[in-house]
């Protein structure tokens, strides 16, 4: 094989890997989960139980940006691993350029 197709081949592969995320990202995606509602919980409490003061209106917003941060960080981990799931399901991710034309490479096949 000329080094050409083994660069395509490798970068294949490379694409594959890295379009699917990682253990780390899941347990990140877990721990944001988890600071979510911990973070709902404070906001429901400060709300509830807080005197109504400026400085728990500041603590307030300060605890809704950090919860629409997360709940955005969240929403891109889940978008991207249902998009991964859905192209290792269908092999549509999976395809080398053999010779100018494509070629279903290895995970498309099954094998």
């Amino acid at each position: 094989m000329s080094s050409n197709v083994m660069r395509q081949i490798l970068q294949t592969i490379e694409d594959g890997v890295n379009s699917r995320p990682s253990a780390i990202e899941f347990e990140m995606a877990y721990q944001a989960r988890v600071a979510i509602d911990r973070i709902r919980f404070a906001i429901k409490h400060t709300e509830r139980f807080a005197p109504h003061t400026d400085a728990i209106r500041e603590v307030g917003l300060q605890l809704l940006d950090a919860l629409e941060r997360l709940e955005t960080a969240d929403r891109r981990f889940q978008q991207r691993s249902r998009s991964s799931v859905r192209s290792v399901a269908s092999g549509t991710h999976a395809t080398a350029h053999v010779n100018g034309k494509d070629a279903p490479s290895v995970a498309a096949n099954g094998a």
